[in-house]
């Protein structure tokens, strides 16, 4: 077997848009370190000039959103403890996911 697996170091990401799945699908109302836990993922990835995809979820019960489950109040604390805005896309899928993506640029 090859367990020899390539990392974020091994790869040259900048000026490439990166998908970064991440374990944000916490309470939210408590404090947790699974937002920051991800932090250094981010920073290496964003210092080294990648677009930063970073996707996760909370549940769509039954297949409805519900507002309560939405991502957005991690995309706020996101951008309090990077320094930068994090945009946030309402689905994953769409136009809006897609024109945000597409607007990317290097260390966003």
């Amino acid at each position: 077997m090859n367990y020899h697996k390539k990392t974020i170091n091994d790869v040259d990401v900048s000026g490439k848009k990166v998908l970064l799945r991440c374990d944000f699908n916490v309470p939210q109302d408590k404090e947790t370190g699974a937002i920051v836990a991800s932090l250094p993922t981010m920073r290496a990835l964003l210092s080294r000039g990648a677009a930063v995809i970073a996707c996760s979820h909370l549940g769509k019960p039954k297949g409805q959103r519900k507002e309560s489950l939405s991502l957005a109040p991690v995309a706020v604390r996101l951008s309090e403890l990077l320094g930068q805005e994090v945009i946030f896309a309402k689905d994953v899928t769409g136009e809006d996911a897609k024109a945000k993506a597409a607007a990317l640029q290097p260390g966003q």
